[in-house]
């Protein structure tokens, strides 16, 4: 993209006839101006030939031999764009013809990973130019790429491998998102190689054994006669965010699934699209964080990444990510990973190997850090325009041009260095009524626990009663499942070590909201033979708290249990006194005492046989149960 911005730039200033030129050869200028006849309307073939024969009659027509290299350039024929830069810069006279030739001899150079070369060249550019602002701030990006290079020539183990044919079955294949847990791979077809042929989204389906299925339309309600581009999926493959391209330039649209079917598409609206070009986006694992690509004005380059937050009433305006990611040039490709602490982005305006390089970026609790490079081989003298990364952070997934009309798709497995300290384990299932067993849609809230704030919410479907949500590691997380005439249900996961490798699967039951309807309190913690609750119970008290105030004619049983460990008096004072804490707070809040019971049952309602510490721990419980 880079590279051909910048030839149809500097395409428009070549010398025409009629300017002094190097030759006074009359038949090496007439070939010279005929050639130009076919360099305009893109017959590059013949556009060679008369400049070749040009320079044979006169091998010092320096004119002729830029023409001739800028040529060579836009057919991406570096080697040969570099020789006739270089016979033509021994011909310059004058600073100004000098700056020309290195300019273009640092970005072919940089091109064909001759980094040496690239830095040499322009380090003297630098020094012979000081007007073109443009033109020096880009060499300087140039010159930390070269340095950049040159500095960090570590190969790290990925392995690249291409995605099956039959995956693969298109012209040309980008832009690839997946599912959490890994079952999906949705990506953009192009059914021909031109840049004005039709675009749809597609899926493919993991098979039993392992294998991608062979794609399919992803639905004909989001595919159409216009161009659908790059797109994003929430965790649980039901929101999906996607560019669609027609006369007027590219928008953000957006569509929900319920049960199999995707509804229609619905433009984002000007919080999100502009009347410049909007595109690339990328969705956070609970479908609430939008990162896309704009060149809008209010931004810091070309190409920019900009953000925004699915709020009660809609998408918010959208905001650039600043300098710490944006550059003068272009940044493209957003990639929020499921853990939502890392964000991968594509950039050719930050220290890498040439053109577009994959970056990875990490959140802190100051904001977003410094991008880092990948590395190679991921990243190399060539451009790279998208990159995911699997839940596990171990499987990645990119495109890659392998010529103008044909790209396809390509599995990356990680290497150690490069795999997420922040893993995204599944917990998926599906929400029941107790009473009917059919599925319900309930939201289904993520609370980490130490920093006592939401950091996800979801919906089951309204059809199956599906729902899928992420718990990054490093953190013990409260999930709680609601619904409106039901007791809400309560989970408890630590994941503040290594995240499981496997997706947890837990179907949830909801009672509705009628006498001795219980629920156990997974998230009340006490310390070893105390009934003080600990600091971490406080968004489980506040759930209990919620459920009380919005069911004023609920009364209801706090009940304590323990396990075998010590003697029975004991367990049951330890459980009756734990129960009370429990009243307590919920009474200090200002719920009447009189709907209030409280009951110690010591190890007597054992849920599981006390012969393990994981059903001991199991049976040291807190339950509610409605009267």
């Amino acid at each position: 993209m880079l590279r051909f911005l910048i030839l149809g730039f500097f395409l428009s200033w070549l010398p025409v006839a009629g300017q002094d030129l190097s030759t006074k050869n009359k038949r090496a200028i007439e070939l010279y101006t005929e050639a130009d006849n076919f360099r305009v309307r893109g017959q590059f073939t013949q556009a060679i030939n008369l400049l070749n024969e040009a320079i044979s009659r006169d091998k010092k027509f320096e004119e002729a031999w830029y023409r001739l290299a800028i040529i060579y350039k836009a057919q991406e024929n570096y080697v040969a764009a570099t020789n006739a830069f270089e016979q033509g810069l021994a011909l310059a006279k004058n600073d100004g013809r000098k700056r020309m030739y290195l300019f273009d001899l640092v970005a072919v150079n940089l091109w064909q990973a001759h980094y040496e070369k690239a830095r040499d060249y322009a380090i003297v550019f630098l020094k012979i130019e000081a007007q073109d602002k443009r033109k020096i701030e880009l060499v300087k990006v140039w010159l930390s790429q070269a340095n950049y290079s040159i500095e960090n020539t570590r190969v790290y183990d990925y392995m690249i491998t291409p995605l099956s044919d039959s995956v693969n079955a298109y012209p040309m294949q980008y832009f690839p998102t997946v599912t959490a847990d890994g079952r999906q791979l949705i990506f953009t077809a192009r059914f021909g190689g031109g840049r004005n042929d039709n675009e749809d989204l597609v899926v493919s389906t993991k098979t039993q054994n392992g294998a991608w299925g062979a794609p399919v339309s992803l639905s004909a309600n989001i595919n159409s006669v216009q161009r659908e581009g790059a797109s994003t999926i929430s965790a649980d493959g039901r929101h999906l965010i996607f560019t669609v391209c027609g006369t007027s330039g590219c928008d953000l649209y957006e569509s929900r699934k319920t049960g199999n079917v995707w509804a229609k598409p619905k433009n984002l609206g000007p919080n999100i699209n502009s009347r410049n070009w909007d595109a690339q986006p990328s969705l956070s694992a609970d479908g609430r964080e939008l990162y896309f690509v704009s060149d809008r004005p209010g931004g810091l380059g070309g190409y920019d990444i900009w953000y925004s937050q699915l709020t009660d009433r809609g998408w918010s305006k959208a905001q650039n990510l600043g300098p710490q990611i944006n550059t003068p040039q272009d940044e493209i490709s957003p990639y929020i990973h499921v853990n939502n602490q890392e964000l991968y982005i594509v950039s050719n305006g930050l220290p890498g190997y040439g053109g577009y390089d994959i970056y990875k970026v990490s959140k802190s609790n100051s904001g977003w850090e410094k991008p880092v490079n990948l590395g190679l081989p991921l990243n190399d003298h060539h451009d790279q325009y998208s990159f995911i990364v699997s839940a596990e952070g171990t499987n990645g997934y990119y495109s890659r041009e392998e010529s103008k009309t044909r790209s396809r798709l390509y599995r990356i497995i990680v290497p150690e260095p490069w795999i997420t300290n922040y893993k995204g384990n599944v917990v998926k299932g599906m929400v029941t009524d107790a009473a009917t067993q059919q599925p319900v849609s309930a939201s289904i809230e993520l609370i980490d626990l130490a920093q006592k704030k939401s950091v996800s919410r979801v919906n089951a479907d309204s059809v199956t009663g599906k729902y899928l949500i992420v718990l990054p590691t490093g953190s013990e997380y409260a999930l709680y499942v609601n619904r409106p005439g039901y007791l809400f249900n309560s989970q408890h996961f630590n994941y503040q070590a290594q995240a499981q490798s496997q997706s947890v699967e837990i179907d949830v039951v909801l009672q509705p909201v009628k006498s001795n309807a219980t629920v156990i309190l997974r998230n009340l913690f006490f310390d070893v033979d105390k009934s003080e609750l600990r600091s971490e119970s406080y968004t489980e008290l506040r759930t209990v708290l919620d459920f009380l105030q919005n069911n004023p004619q609920v009364k209801i049983e706090i009940s304590g249990h323990t396990d075998n460990t010590g003697t029975e008096a004991y367990n049951q004072q330890l459980s009756e006194r734990r129960a009370k804490s429990v009243a307590m707070y919920l009474i200090e809040q200002g719920i009447a005492a009189n709907r209030i019971q409280t009951k110690g049952y010591g190890s007597k309602k054992n849920l599981l046989p006390n012969n393990t510490d994981e059903n001991r721990q199991q049976n040291r419980r807190i339950e509610f149960k409605i009267l």
